[in-house]
């Protein structure tokens, strides 16, 4: 497959730039993956598109303040660092922003006396940075949102770029298809007997990596750490075996699951799991848990936009972009959502 099979055009002023209030006063975007029927509706209508005993499985990383601001000790100048991996107590893998070499020390901006210096270059932006003492409890204080970068203007509340069930912090961006759910919506769903499940996946270097092969087949696909909970295993067991409907909210969540599958033993269709993930989803990919997939509006020629054409079928997910451009919906982490049945 070439990449430019999952090109197309989107003018910038389709990207959201700010989340709309309430949550769930976003629009939704249905598509019938065995016809291709469009439907259209706000996200508060989700309710009578799901039926009594459908799971509905939620990915509740929860984004750090991942994104520092730095100066280089030798000659002031100024350095953005991406927190994207941590690999021991002071050494993180990062993104930079900025010239900064093996061997080059940065002061955190924000306290006097935390350091990073440079340690390994991977290549483009990736750096190994080791910190003069643990970065963690420090985050809160020295770190910001990490907005993506076609998000231009800050956030007046960094609660914004959180689902309401974000527990495990872990993430350098949102599981953003979950942006849309308010306490008052899941309650609602709990009591029209709609089954709520979580995983963890922390999303890593792979939202921020463009695909720049060619051949799709040959972008490399970088670890991020998930975990299936023995509880969420069993649901999910429970409702495959009785033929009740998995949806998955968020790509993460369905990449989640699709890896768990791969540990199932006899009886299962998942398994409970804690490790690191690479999975590559691609069209022909058989799906074998994820009945249905809530998501937002994909990037053109990224792996997420890879992910769902394997779900629904590349061109009936084109066909459904071409149509959302058409009646005004938007775009991208703050944008609107799809329901992909």
């Amino acid at each position: 497959m070439n990449l430019s099979d999952f090109d197309y055009d989107l003018p910038e002023n389709f990207i959201a730039q700010t989340p709309l209030e309430p949550r769930d006063a976003s629009r939704l975007l249905s598509l019938n993956r065995s016809d291709g029927a469009l439907t259209h509706a706000a996200f508060h209508d989700l309710p009578r598109y799901l039926r009594p005993g459908d799971v509905l499985i939620f990915n509740d990383t929860r984004v750090i303040p991942a994104r520092l601001f730095g100066t280089k000790t030798d000659t002031g100048g100024r350095v953005e660092l991406l927190m994207l991996k941590r690999r021991a107590p002071l050494v993180w893998e990062v993104l930079i922003g900025g010239k900064a070499h093996t061997g080059t020390v940065l002061t955190i901006e924000g306290h006097d006396e935390l350091e990073a210096v440079v340690m390994q270059e991977f290549g483009g932006a990736r750096r190994l940075v080791q910190f003069s003492q643990p970065i963690s409890p420090l985050l809160e204080q020295v770190g910001h949102v990490p907005l993506p970068p076609y998000i231009h203007g800050p956030l007046s509340n960094r609660e914004r770029y959180q689902t309401v069930y974000a527990k495990v912090s872990g993430s350098a961006a949102a599981p953003t298809a979950g942006l849309h759910f308010t306490p008052e919506l899941l309650a609602k769903l709990m009591v029209l007997d709609v089954q709520l499940g979580y995983v963890t996946l922390h999303i890593g270097l792979d939202t921020f990596a463009p695909v720049k092969e060619e051949q799709v087949e040959e972008h490399p696909m970088h670890g991020e750490w998930c975990e299936v909970a023995e509880d969420t295993a069993a649901l999910v067991n429970t409702a495959k075996r009785e033929g009740r409907r998995v949806i998955a909210v968020g790509t993460s969540a369905v990449r989640t699951l699709e890896s768990a599958q791969q540990g199932a033993q006899v009886g299962q269709t998942i398994a409970e799991m804690s490790g690191m993930t690479d999975l590559y989803i691609l069209p022909g990919h058989r799906f074998r848990v994820a009945d249905a997939m809530i998501t937002n509006f994909h990037l053109p020629r990224s792996t997420l936009l890879m992910l769902v054409s394997a779900f629904a079928g590349r061109e009936k997910i084109l066909a459904a972009y071409e149509t959302a451009k058409q009646q005004g919906y938007r775009f991208y982490s703050f944008g609107d959502a799809m329901l992909i049945e």
